[in-house]
């Protein structure tokens, strides 16, 4: 294993063109059209406002010009510290979300933290190689990796990294100083993108409630917003757990019904006797038990919205009811001897193939048509794998901060496992073992993998055959073995936590320094991985 020299400490991006940089460009590059790709990058960088497309285009021209197999620009987020990926080059949606690291964790969190550039000769001989998105396989292939820190006024933003068939140590230190300069050129753009990392807090058009920004979602929002300005009636359909009733609610409150009520009804919940009377309401007297005049749901909605769910589960004799208020507008009190006009928005959901049910003649056509407007496709969690960290820590924050907790956090560990799983029961699913993992954490800060439901510990993620699609299966590990998977994360949450100190790691496992050697020896982990190094002061004096 070879690691690079690194290159002193530079300051801010001005005057980027001077001798004091330059002189770090080596003189074979000069004529090897090195200098071409510098000026090409800043044209790319000066050329358009939009900075993602800013990145995307440096990355390209890399690939283009160096041969780059695969390049990753990772930010710091302002807000929490993690260092994720936010434009990157040969790298798809799923492994590109996996790319998330802490300060001093693997290569980039070590060159983010140390701020000092560094290159690999051959990954798969240097243990602190992540491989965290999981876009390359080591045993198959030779590859070199440099790593550059991206600045802004003397202060690291990210990092660029590239991938690069096997070179030797010249060509490598040549490439890690021209990455060096082109990292400087990114600075401001990187700074910028920096500061609108978190800004899928409160990201201008996402509707209230909504978590995560991924391009799935993104189209999901944008429909949102653009029906809620009509009066359509609009058909929400998903797998269960994906947030029907949350996207209904989104309608009516960016609507211009907002002010009015927002009524909510889930079909498969009600008898199929208390159905009509639950929708329309009854008059005193209609039928045994009726005491007293009732308004229907339509009635309390006038002037709102009527959100149906799972309507799929009605009776065609409800479905003709409500077809016929449909088209006329009124609805009929059970009991009652006259119509009662209502204005409502209606928003319709389910889980199930209603195209099939029409074609087996359990669901009206009419009816379909009716409701069938505008459709909006919720996406299922395993479809929008990038969302699903976001989604956790907000769970996370939510219910810690119920039992009046503020420093709850998910472990690496424990963070991979929640993007391997499939999530079957979705949205709702994930919440559910989020509060589990925070009931279970006691007086600790960590979850770690043992605190998650067991059925992530028994499925794991697997690519089938057809259009690469990922399917759920259990895989055929012992009982052994997941205890094993559980031991090696609690042991690598532990170095985490004690700064890769043996002793205090062996404390906090209740192991002895002599035990605890012999599972690092048995699980292949190094404790010099964990060991974070950081710059003290003005004199560059490294402190453990």
């Amino acid at each position: 294993m070879d690691l690079g020299r690194n290159n002193k400490e530079t300051g801010g991006s001005s005057n980027l063109f001077s001798s004091e940089y330059m002189c770090e460009l080596p003189d074979s590059a000069r004529g090897s059209g090195y200098l071409s790709l510098l000026f090409e990058i800043a044209k790319v960088l000066s050329s358009t406002p939009d900075v993602k497309a800013s990145l995307d285009g440096v990355l390209e021209l890399l690939a283009q010009k160096l041969h780059m197999m695969q390049g990753t620009i990772t930010l710091v987020s302002p807000k929490s510290g993690q260092i994720r990926i936010e434009a990157s080059y040969g790298l798809k949606p799923s492994e590109r979300s996996r790319g998330h690291y802490h300060p001093g964790e693997g290569i980039i969190g070590h060159v983010v933290q140390s701020g000092e550039p560094m290159y690999i000769s051959r990954v798969s001989e240097e243990p602190r190689f992540l491989n965290r998105t999981r876009s390359r396989d080591l045993n198959k292939s030779d590859i070199s990796y440099i790593c550059v820190p991206i600045r802004l006024n003397r202060q690291v933003v990210g990092a660029l990294s590239v991938d690069r068939l096997l070179a030797d140590e010249t060509r490598l230190e040549e490439e890690e100083q021209l990455l060096f300069i082109i990292a400087m050129l990114l600075g401001y753009a990187a700074w910028e993108a920096q500061r609108k990392m978190d800004e899928n807090i409160a990201m201008p058009g996402r509707p209230k409630g909504f978590i995560g920004n991924s391009d799935v979602m993104r189209h999901v929002y944008d429909q949102i917003m653009q029906v809620s300005q009509s009066q359509a009636t609009v058909f929400l359909q998903g797998e269960s757990g994906t947030g029907k009733e949350l996207a209904a609610r989104a309608i009516h409150d960016a609507s211009a019904r907002a002010e009015k009520r927002f009524e909510a009804i889930n079909c498969a919940a009600l008898p199929e006797n208390l159905i009509e009377s639950e929708l329309f309401g009854h008059e005193k007297g209609a039928f045994t038990g009726a005491v007293t005049t009732r308004k229907g749901r339509f009635e309390l909605a006038n002037g709102g919205t009527l959100f149906l769910d799972e309507v799929g589960e009605l009776s065609l004799l409800a479905q003709a009811k409500l077809l016929r208020v449909l088209q006329e507008r009124t609805i009929d009190r059970i009991g009652g001897s006259a119509p009662i006009p209502v204005d409502v928005r209606l928003i319709t959901a389910t889980n199930r193939d209603l195209e099939k049910m029409v074609e087996d003649g359990t669901f009206r056509r009419d009816l379909y048509y009716r409701l069938n407007v505008f459709p909006i496709v919720l996406p299922p969690l395993r479809e929008r794998q990038e969302d699903i960290l976001p989604l956790a820590n907000h769970f996370v924050k939510r219910f810690a901060r119920e039992m009046g907790r503020e420093d709850v956090r998910i472990s690496l560990a424990a963070m991979d496992m929640l993007q391997r799983y499939n999530w079957p029961g979705n949205i709702r699913e994930l919440e559910n073992a989020m509060e589990r993992a925070v009931l279970l954490l006691g007086t600790r800060n960590l979850i770690l993998p043992q605190h998650l439901p067991t059925a992530m510990h028994m499925y794991g993620r697997t690519a089938s055959e057809e259009g690469g699609k990922t399917t759920q299966k259990r895989t055929a590990a012992t009982l052994q073995e997941h205890l094993d998977e559980l031991e090696k994360a609690c042991i690598i949450d532990a170095l985490e936590a004690s700064d890769g100190q043996i002793a205090r790691a062996a404390q906090a496992l209740g192991l002895t320094q002599r035990i605890l050697g012999l599972r690092l020896k048995k699980y292949g982990i190094s404790y010099k991985d964990f060991r974070h190094k950081r710059q003290d002061g003005a004199h560059g004096e490294v402190t453990k």
